[in-house]
């Protein structure tokens, strides 16, 4: 990969960080994606699952949705989507259903990750179409946000449960 797409990659991973930020201050899942088209941001999404009471609001569906709106079609065949962690199998569904030409993403998802993680559904020979993955985009970055959620949500179900036993 040359060095400007790799400056390019890195650049739209931040910004899909930055959306991963407003999913943790939802108290989300801090995963964050960004869609992008002709090499300009044309949608963002954010982990709303909880917030929203809905299974499917994973970043990555919600950036695709707002996409589909701003251009008007279901297809997003000379698009690319940056997201902080390794698409799930619902995601990497959405993606070959898109026809998204590539997926770029940060932190592997080595429990769910359906783009080589655990299974490889963009890139199977059995279905119609093949994603161009890049994977490990600001893998550390992407990777510690999300261990520094976890690590506090742990650490919070801890004190709760001390308080608990306080008591009376």
């Amino acid at each position: 990969m040359n060095q400007d797409m790799q400056a390019r990659d890195q650049e739209f991973m931040r910004a899909a960080m930055v959306e991963a930020e407003r999913a943790a201050s939802l108290g989300e899942i801090p995963v964050g994606a960004v869609l992008v088209h002709n090499d300009e941001i044309i949608a963002r999404g954010c982990n709303q699952s909880i917030s929203l009471n809905d299974p499917s609001a994973h970043a990555e569906m919600q950036a695709m949705r707002a996409a589909g709106d701003i251009l008007n079609n279901y297809r997003m065949l000379d698009c690319t989507l940056y997201v902080t962690l390794e698409p799930c199998p619902m995601c990497a569904g959405l993606l070959v259903h898109s026809r998204i030409s590539r997926l770029v993403y940060g932190a592997s998802d080595l429990k769910t990750g359906a783009c080589g993680s655990v299974f490889n559904l963009v890139q199977s020979g059995q279905l119609n179409h093949q994603v161009e993955i890049t994977a490990g985009v600001l893998q550390e970055e992407c990777s510690a946000n999300l261990s520094a959620f976890f690590k506090k949500r742990r650490d919070e179900k801890k004190q709760a449960k001390r308080a608990q036993r306080k008591a009376p």
